[in-house]
């Protein structure tokens, strides 16, 4: 079993890990330095580590609800 997946119950959601992880990667591959020494030179590994120690921050936020259009008269 890999260490990912070892680590993976400090993570409230799969989705978020996975979305989280991999805007961070793109951000890796555009030039941004990495937060962690890494013994993986793969955007994709290095991103999935600096999520799981915390170091991305990310925020949660609620979709807006619909409004409702008012009665015409």
């Amino acid at each position: 079993m890999s260490d990912t997946l070892k680590q993976m119950d400090k993570v409230d959601s799969k989705f978020r890990f996975v979305h989280v992880a991999s805007r961070r990667s793109r951000q890796l591959m555009g030039g941004a330095r990495p937060l962690v020494e890494s013994l993986s030179r793969k955007s994709t590994r290095i991103a999935q580590e600096e999520v799981l120690q915390g170091l991305v921050p990310y925020e949660i936020t609620n979709p807006k609800p619909a409004e409702e259009p008012e009665p015409e008269e």
